[in-house]
């Protein structure tokens, strides 16, 4: 439960930073246009957060018969914890690498690279994989991301300045004078 406050704040932190850096930049219009980008990454970020990163690692699902090994043990996982089967993924990538992702348990991924699998034992890789699903069991998987997202959004905030710009009728004093204020 705690975890779905966290995730909350962490949203909304989102929002008044990019509302505050908005208005900063280009008054009620760009505070506008700050707040619609921030609310708009919010709503990637829940609802898209597992298939951006999966994409971003080239990961591809597999299935009892492509990976029956892999996949069977987070099956028993998934069902020793009380967890709904979540979907599996391996990444072809030499470097040890395993991770869980998703938005709650309904809609949770793990991923493993093929290194992790060549390199450990079964056991090891039970003891990996236990490890991730306790990450969605616990709810910390949107926490995470979320988390990720907030330093894309101060990212993209920096990058928004500097296409942007400040008001013309602002000296840089000026700016950093509000900045103190609003703090």
């Amino acid at each position: 439960m705690f975890n779905w406050f966290k995730t909350a704040l962490l949203m909304a932190a989102i929002v008044a930073l990019f509302g505050m850096v908005g208005a900063m930049i280009g008054g009620a219009q760009g505070m506008l246009m700050a707040l619609v980008l921030g609310g708009a990454m919010n709503l990637m970020a829940y609802w898209f957060s597992d298939k951006m990163v999966l994409s971003m690692y080239n990961a591809h699902e597999v299935d009892e018969t492509s990976a029956p090994q892999f996949y069977g043990i987070v099956r028993d996982l998934a069902s020793r914890a009380g967890l709904p089967m979540p979907r599996v993924y391996l990444i072809d990538e030499a470097q040890p690498n395993a991770f869980a992702t998703g938005r709650n348990p309904e809609h949770a991924a793990v991923a493993a690279t093929t290194g992790t699998l060549q390199l450990l034992t079964a056991r090891e890789l039970r003891g990996v994989m236990a490890h991730e699903l306790a990450h969605v069991r616990h709810r910390d998987i949107l926490l995470s991301t979320v988390s990720a997202t907030v330093a894309g959004a101060i990212s993209a905030l920096a990058q928004f300045g500097m296409f942007f710009g400040g008001r013309d009728s602002d000296r840089p004093e000026e700016r950093v004078t509000r900045l103190r204020a609003m703090a």
